[in-house]
């Protein structure tokens, strides 16, 4: 139900989370704690820096960091810029007129699955899964 690109930019401000206030991680560092590639996860940052989740800073001591506190980041923030998961409103069968009045076959099934999806999106914050993640190298270094 995620994409690869979601899973990079959980995964990437999740390790961005463990950093001490202040500090940059550049996207080599965050790129090999995720087990991403490296040019990649550096286009991703960028995108969720336009978002305003992650704030970059060039030269020495620059990279990324979180623009927000980690509990302030709900997965819908970080998932919508980058898999558009809002656009998942609509019918799943793809008909125009699908509603209450005129459901598709699947309506009241998939606004089930659907709310309780994006109520978990919304709940769950960045710092959840910082406190649970796991690098897949050596962690971040400060």
């Amino acid at each position: 139900m995620m994409s690869k690109t979601s899973i990079h930019a959980l995964r990437a401000l999740a390790a961005l989370a463990k950093l001490s206030n202040g500090h940059y991680a550049g996207s080599g560092e965050v790129a090999k704690a995720i087990g991403a590639p490296r040019n990649y996860l550096g286009k991703l940052l960028k995108t969720l820096s336009h978002g305003g989740l992650v704030e970059s800073q060039k030269g020495k001591g620059g990279g990324f960091r979180l623009a927000r506190d980690p509990a302030t980041i709900t997965l819908l923030d970080v998932m919508e810029p980058v898999a558009r998961v809002g656009r998942w409103t609509g019918c799943f069968l793809g008909r125009t007129t699908c509603s209450a009045d005129a459901p598709c076959s699947l309506h009241a099934r998939w606004g089930t699955v659907r709310d309780a999806y994006f109520l978990f999106l919304k709940e769950t914050t960045v710092a959840d899964l910082a406190t649970q993640f796991v690098p897949n190298s050596q962690p971040i270094e400060d």
